[in-house]
């Protein structure tokens, strides 16, 4: 078999559709694997509001970085980057095509700019969330980040709590400054990833985003989360802030209504969808697909497919793995 050509990503928003193209894409050949680059879709058990592929999708097309973790685990970048470039040898070493498909940019610019990752200092850790554990605590570690790293705090939203405490950790740890890691992320440097985006559409995204709330509710996110919560190990800080469980949780924990906790996770997930827009325009390298273009030609060419997106067998396996849950990613 001829040696396979590098990496392809796939990016873009949550529900911009990226992961309904990619399966579209990968059913209709037999080399394409697809490596997750999800920040939550490493957690088992975490299925629906993580917008996770189902067990028939990933029947069809093998993929990777899905189910790594246990939810009452801490799950870091440097885990991830680590995980990722063994799974990407792996698919070369095969052969095969790899195919990243997500909307987590920092874990894509872990793999595509090999960032210089921090190590860990978990007793420093402890004393910053002891901290952040008293009232008003989470505004006082923000104002303490932007005392010694303001180019870190200004890249951090203050009630990030998870990001907040890192930054802290990190530079306190270290004793350099937690943006001084890497070149930055206002650097883009080459890389052999090819990377194709799905621009964000408000009037496309902003429906479907509701649309599929009420379907995971429908499909029993609720019973989901509370059974997670009561796991001898509960769920890790980072599983807990995961959007769409962390609302459910204030539901179940502290008796909040569950209307406003779902209105709370429609609100926040289109938040991040343009969060994450902001951040993946940036990146010069990113070949936006243009309006009116099918997404699924652009990823096709970019893989060397030849012939038609998807052979009449590959449509049948993507309805099934789709599962009637339609553009998830």
């Amino acid at each position: 078999m001829a040696h396979a050509s590098g990496p392809v990503a796939l990016v873009g928003t949550t529900a911009s559709g990226k992961s309904e193209v990619a399966m579209s894409v990968a059913v209709a050949r037999s080399d394409v694997e697809i490596v997750s680059v999800d920040s939550m879709c490493v957690y088992r058990s975490m299925d629906l509001a993580t917008a996770k592929p189902t067990p028939a999708a990933r029947a069809a097309v093998t993929h990777h970085l899905i189910d790594v973790a246990d939810p009452s685990q801490e799950f870091t970048v440097s885990e991830y980057q680590r995980l990722a470039r063994a799974a990407l040898a792996g698919i070369e070493a095969r052969g095969h095509r790899s195919l990243l498909v997500g909307g987590t940019g920092l874990y894509l610019r872990a793999v595509t700019d090999g960032l210089d990752l921090p190590g860990r200092w978990p007793e420093v850790a402890r004393a910053l969330e002891a901290d952040a554990d008293r009232p008003g605590g989470l505004d006082s570690l923000y104002r303490r980040l932007v005392a010694v790293d303001p180019v870190a705090a200004s890249r951090i939203e203050p009630g990030n709590r998870r990001r907040v405490v890192r930054a802290l950790e990190v530079t306190i740890g270290s004793g350099r400054l937690f943006s001084s890691f890497g070149p930055g992320m206002d650097v883009y440097q080459p890389t052999r990833i090819r990377m194709i985006g799905i621009p964000f559409v408000a009037e496309v995204v902003d429906p479907r985003i509701e649309a599929r709330v009420h379907d995971w509710l429908d499909r029993g996110l609720v019973d989901e989360v509370r059974n997670l919560a009561a796991r001898p190990g509960g769920l890790s800080r980072t599983a807990r802030q995961a959007l769409g469980y962390r609302e459910i949780l204030a539901h179940l924990e502290q008796g909040a209504s569950l209307d406003e906790c779902v209105d709370q996770i429609v609100r926040r997930t289109r938040s991040l969808a343009r969060r994450q827009w902001a951040w993946f325009r940036r990146d010069p390298r990113i070949e936006w697909v243009e309006e009116g273009e099918d997404p699924r030609l652009r990823l096709a060419a970019a893989l060397d497919l030849t012939g038609p997106v998807a052979r009449e067998s590959g449509a049948e396996v993507l309805g099934s793995a789709l599962g009637g849950a339609r553009l998830q990613g």
